[in-house]
């Protein structure tokens, strides 16, 4: 991977560790991942992140669902029926997923994949 597209990715890694919304998951991948670059186990490391990054990234339609289920209500409160409405209406404007700042970084991530893997 070129000097420019490591930092893009090293840039929107922090900002997934350093998002509120962020998995777990998502945030040892990404911590394992940046342990890893430089060393014998990047393209590994690289793999299981973009991987990890795929099962956690959400749709704007689970998002919507999420919101509308009792569990979302359990999770968002009374701001459910708005994190449903905002999710529908992000879709509708052309979102295939979830706006928050650990999706949006997965997302930005993903859409530079086959460059990552090249």
């Amino acid at each position: 991977m070129n000097q420019e597209l490591l930092q893009f990715v090293k840039d929107k890694t922090q900002a997934l560790i350093d998002a509120p919304s962020c998995s777990a998951e998502a945030k040892a991948a990404a911590e394992a991942w940046l342990a890893a670059v430089g060393t014998a186990d990047e393209a590994a490391e690289t793999k299981k992140y973009l991987a990890e990054l795929e099962a956690d990234i959400v749709t704007a339609d689970a998002l919507a669902a999420l919101a509308d289920s009792d569990m979302g209500k359990k999770i968002f409160g009374d701001a459910a029926p708005g994190v449903a409405a905002h999710a529908r209406d992000i879709k509708a404007a052309g979102a295939q997923y979830c706006d928050c700042p650990a999706c949006a970084a997965c997302e930005a991530i993903l859409a530079k994949k086959d460059e990552i893997l090249a």
